[in-house]
Formats: structure tokens, sequence, C-alpha cells
């Protein structure tokens, strides 16, 4: 299969093919392996790749031979390295699956590599000195987001058709934003951390996907949802699968607006002006959008003091553990600027503050409750501005305590980690672009607790009224392959 015809299927696509014998397994992994060749030295968004093994029986499962990408954090894979983005971590080798990754096997999905993260994914750009900077398809001088930067980087440049994501302040829908994909951050408690990376970030960090379709995203989600035994959160199974919801009439639908985030951040022009074209085109679809007053239930101060007490603690022991585990010291030889700020400012929170932070959280979600008591939906922009300039994030980064880079962290992406507090769903969606630039602008849509099933009907309505997957970036598979 040539690469050109290879993108021009999603994931679901890919499989019935394979089910219908029409390719092999083993030629979609070709084809992947060739699309990495063929993009990756303009973006820099896979780490390391490696042969596809222990290959799936056509029709064996839903997304039997579908290539496929793993974020390298989060997901243990037996005998491949996981580094976290870091050289605190460099050569860490996994000795058995994570339970993630034997659903993902059960899935039918070829697990081909691993996708660039910034270190620890403690950032909203990938931009680690591990692995040099992932750039953005769509401009390379730009950033591709982050945590999850490079598998959505690899997924808008047509590499694999989703990839697997993280995300603990935004590291879904940052990256889908930044990369006109769509991404999916699920309900607290609906996929599994456990048991090797137990509760990440006392529930703040939820596994997903990014994807060029709201279908393959739903697929998947069917796939490696549900609890393992012990976990400490749980979210009520839902009543049908979510491929059947993209394919549902949502109905109509009260939306409240929030065009500035909370705590002064203001939007800049173009992501407003995709804001209103997102709003008149719902209001066609037939949905009440109204301008919303949502509350957190403590200031903003607050919350990001509680945000980096219960951050920089959980990096703390991780950071830690990784160091007996490879005998290095932890240092600057070892840990980036901002991250190693964190670490030692994580290492004077006392335990008072943070059980305090873990009460701030329980706050945050009681407020966000009462707001869905009274509407459907929360639609705000995934980001206040279009996707920046590589390099900018870290400017005068050595400068910062670790509340410090957070508060940068949440100054850029302002709008997404109140959902990770609260445990809620939400999505962002590429329902448009800058019209001066041709960047992709995110729009990001939140649900009440463990409403999954209306987001994916919305996506799906937005995506057929306004399909998205035809755009393609600068830096496509698509056009490298046709011989």
């Amino acid at each position: 299969m040539r690469i050109d015809e290879y993108v021009r299927f999603d994931a679901v696509g890919l499989a019935e093919l394979v089910a219908k014998g029409e390719v092999t397994p083993a030629e979609l992994a070709a084809a992947a392996h060739d699309a990495v060749r063929a993009v990756d030295p303009e973006i820099n968004a896979v780490v390391e790749t490696w042969p596809a093994d222990d290959l799936p029986e056509p029709g064996s499962a839903p997304l039997a031979g579908v290539p496929f990408l793993i974020k390298d954090i989060g997901v243990a894979m037996a005998g491949r390295r996981m580094e976290m983005g870091s050289r605190l971590a460099a050569g860490h080798v996994a000795r058995s699956d994570s339970s993630l990754m034997l659903r993902l096997r059960r899935a039918g999905l070829m697990t081909l590599g691993r996708t660039a993260t910034p270190e620890m994914a403690y950032s909203n750009t990938t931009e680690p000195v591990q692995y040099g900077a992932t750039r953005n398809p769509w401009d390379p001088e730009r950033s591709a987001g982050g945590s999850s930067g490079g598998a959505g980087a690899a997924v808008a440049a047509g590499v694999v058709p989703l990839a697997h994501a993280t995300d603990a302040a935004g590291s879904i829908r940052v990256p889908a934003a930044c990369n006109g994909l769509f991404g999916l951050k699920p309900t607290r408690g609906r996929v599994s951390v456990g048991p090797h990376f137990d509760e990440i970030f006392n529930g703040l960090a939820v596994h997903g996907s990014v994807s060029r379709t709201v279908r393959d995203s739903a697929v998947l989600l069917d796939q490696i949802r549900g609890p393992e035994p012990g976990d400490p959160y749980f979210a009520q199974e839902p009543s049908r699968p979510y491929a059947e919801e993209v394919v549902r009439d949502p109905g109509p639908l009260r939306i409240g607006v929030l065009t500035q985030a909370w705590g002064g951040h203001r939007t800049t022009a173009p992501v407003a002006d995709a804001l209103s074209r997102t709003v008149r085109l719902l209001e066609s679809l037939g949905h009440e959008v109204e301008e919303a007053e949502v509350g957190l239930g403590v200031d903003w101060e607050d919350f990001l003091v509680a945000n980096a007490r219960q951050w920089t603690a959980n990096l703390t022991a991780s950071v830690d553990e990784l160091a007996a585990a490879t005998g290095r010291s932890v240092n600057a030889s070892t840990l980036e600027e901002p991250i190693l700020a964190s670490y030692r400012y994580g290492q004077e929170v006392t335990a008072a503050e943070f059980v305090t932070a873990l009460a701030t959280r329980n706050k945050v979600a009681r407020a966000l409750a009462r707001y869905f008591a009274g509407y459907d939906m929360l639609l705000t922009p995934t980001l206040p501005e279009l996707p920046v300039l590589l390099g900018t994030h870290a400017e005068g980064a050595g400068r910062l305590d670790g509340l410090g880079w957070l508060r940068r962290l949440f100054d850029i992406s302002p709008f997404t980690a109140v959902f990770n507090v609260a445990g809620t769903p939400a999505m962002s969606v590429p329902v448009t672009a800058d019209a001066a630039s041709g960047l992709p602008v995110g729009m990001q849509f939140a649900a009440g607790y463990g409403r999954e099933d209306s987001l994916f009907r919305l996506a799906g309505q937005l995506e057929q009224a306004g399909p998205w997957s035809a755009r393609t970036p600068a830096v496509w598979a698509g056009d490298r392959g046709g011989d």
C-alpha cells in the first residue's frame, strides 16, 4: 500500500480493509514506517519505531491491523523503552505490559513506536532536551502543543490515523487544537491508569487519544474504558458503545459560552473570531447558546497554588522513584531547569498543604457540577491564542520556581486544567481555522461527569456539518509517497 493510499483512511477504515482481506496488517505496518521516514525528519514527533510483531488476525478485533503509536509516558510495553522525555529515565525498559497496553493489544492495534513528550509530560509544548523540539506540521516554526505533542504532530502529518495520548491539564486537547485534530479527555475513572501507575496526579491525569476523525476516538475509548480491580476512581459504564453515539442526533442542547478564561486571561482576536463562528454554527444546528458565568468555587490564585502543590508533590515522588531505579542523581544534568525547580518546590510541600490542595480539587468539582445542572455543555476556546512559536515557552524559565512554572503553563492554557481538576470530560474539536494564517483553531466543549456520550453526539454532528479531515497541513505524508 502506498502512503498516499494509506492516509486516505481513518483507523476504522483501515481495519475494515484488513477485515475484507484487501490489505494485510504487514502492508499497513510497512506504509506507516514509510510515512515516518517521509515526514518525521521535518517534525520530530516519533522518538523510536520498531518492527511489527504479533500481527493480529484480520477481523479479530475492532481495530485489528491498524498502526498505532504510544506516548513515551504512562503506558508500558514489555521490552520497550519508556523514557518520559527525560535524561533521568534514559534507557529505562518496561519489564511487562501495563493494563492499558494489554487493552490496546486486545483492540488489535499494532503499536509500532513511541511519540515525543516534554520531560515528565510537564509542559504544554513538546521541546525536551532529550529529544529536541517537536514541530507543528501546519507551520514547523510553531509548537505542536503538549504534553502529547508528538502524538498530535504524528497524527496530523498522516503517520498514523490515531495515537495514544494522556491529559493532566490539557495534554490531549492542547495538541489536538494546535494540530487540527479531535481529542477527548475522558471522565476521571473512565480508563484505568493502574496498576503500574496508580492514580496519576491524584486523578488529574487520564488516558485517551488524538485522531483525525471522531469515530476513531470513540471506537478506541470503547476498547480501553473500564476499571481494573481496586481502582480508586470509577465512572459508570455508558448505556451503549460510544461508537454508536457518534451517529446519533444530539438533540437541542443548552450550551454556555465562556470567551475569556478564569484568572483574567484574554482571548486573542483570531481565536475570539473563531469562537463567534462556532457559536453561529451551533445556533444553525438548533442549539441554544448563551454567555455563561462559571464559578470555580475558589479564586484563581488559590486554584493555582493548590495545583502547584498537588502537581509538584506527585512529581517529586516520581523523580525520586526514577532516580532510585536508574541510580542517577537528581540535578541539572538529569532534569531540565523548570522540572528541577518543580521537584524542589514539591520537596517543601507539607502534608497539611497537600490535603488542603485535595480539598480545593473537590470544591472545584462541586462548583462545576452545579454549572452542569443547568447547562448541557460549556463551550470555550481550547487555547486563547494560535500555536506559539517554538522556544517561547521556556524564556526565562530558569528564574521560576515550581509555582511560577505552573503559573506559566496555566497562562498558556487557562481553559483546560479546570476540567482535569473537576474530573469531567472535555473535548477539543477542530471546527474552524484562522482565516489569515490557515492555522487550526480548536474549540473546547465540556460536559458533566460521565457524559462522554453527549460529547460524542455533538462532535459527530459538528463533523458532519463541517468535515475537517480533508484539511491537510504543510507537512503531510500523503504528499510524499504516491509513486
